[in-house]
């Protein structure tokens, strides 16, 4: 199996998945979920963990994690290490208990921190174990729409501050905006995801790549990795363009350009030739999406174009 890539630097958020072995089943009874959480506990005392959210279903288990001295690895460690033993010392049992090795997206907080959180709460309703979130006794939830019995080690005040600067009313807000999906199909935000490794828009992956990818990762030789350093095919941009924005050619056309210019790491005259156009054109064609969504602040335009980028898995280049 190819090994993951892992970007790890202080103070990153991270949606943490963990499955069984198999798929089986990871807890049999709520002692073992205890445990579990008692295991969140003490990475947050040990290894200066910050979780903002959990989730425990039967054969697997999220997290929503902040690592201020950058050492997710150290932390999972603990976590699935120590629950196994545990586990496999009360079953009298050996081997793996979790499937291969945790699943770790590095997340732009302040972009997907709402949405993550309530997807993340919404999995039992999703899975038809409860109807509404607040009955399921396993996850954050109640801690988020209820002061009483917060556990200290659990930190709900990064998400619900972005609600309202006041407690109760945050908590309010949080509760109807969850509910609020309750019963309907909506995207999840791990439809967003960027070689299969960040969840977050264009800037934050730029960023990333930048400071960590480029600097750090030195192996391209991982499937993830590649992805931040292969150029994209103009070809597949044009039809993700043409699909995602039918209703207006012309407008279809520069959106094309633009990507092309400002992503694909092709010549100018490289890009020209698939338009019929010379260099110029393309710049021109460019510019003016630039000043639409820059300087005349055309967000609905801007955010279609976020989209298709994230869509493409795309990064400057």
């Amino acid at each position: 199996m190819a090994r993951p890539l892992r970007i790890e630097y202080e103070d990153a958020f991270y949606h943490v998945t963990t499955r069984g072995n198999e798929q089986k089943n990871i807890f049999k009874n709520d002692r073992d979920r205890e445990k579990l959480l008692g295991y969140f506990e003490s990475a947050t005392c040990r290894y200066s963990a910050v979780i903002h959210a959990y989730c425990l279903m039967d054969n697997h288990y999220h997290l929503f994690i902040q690592t201020p001295a950058g050492n997710l690895s150290q932390i999972m460690q603990h976590i699935n290490g120590a629950y196994t033993t545990y586990y496999n010392v009360k079953r009298k049992r050996s081997g793996h208990l979790f499937q291969g090795r945790y699943n770790a997206l590095l997340v732009d907080a302040d972009a997907y921190a709402q949405e993550l959180s309530r997807y993340i709460h919404l999995n039992p309703v999703r899975a038809g174990m409860v109807e509404k979130p607040e009955h399921y006794k396993w996850s954050s939830y109640q801690c988020y729409i209820h002061a009483n019995n917060q556990p200290e080690w659990l930190r709900t005040y990064f998400i619900l501050g972005l609600f309202n600067r006041r407690t109760v009313v945050s908590m309010k807000k949080y509760r109807r905006f969850v509910e609020s999906m309750v019963g309907k199909e909506a995207e999840s935000p791990l439809q967003n995801i960027f070689a299969s490794t960040i969840l977050g828009g264009v800037e934050f992956i730029n960023r990333i790549r930048a400071t960590y990818v480029d600097r750090t990762v030195s192996d391209r030789n991982l499937p993830d990795a590649k992805q931040f350093h292969e150029k994209p095919d103009i070809g597949e941009i044009i039809k993700h363009v043409e699909k995602a924005m039918p209703e207006d050619l012309a407008l279809s056309k520069r959106v094309q350009l633009y990507i092309c210019h400002r992503y694909s790491g092709q010549k100018l005259k490289d890009i020209g030739r698939h338009f019929g156009i010379g260099e110029s054109g393309v710049s021109q064609a460019s510019r003016r999406v630039a000043i639409a969504i820059q300087i005349d602040k055309d967000i609905k335009l801007k955010k279609r174009i976020d989209t298709i980028i994230s869509y493409l898995n795309l990064s400057k280049v």
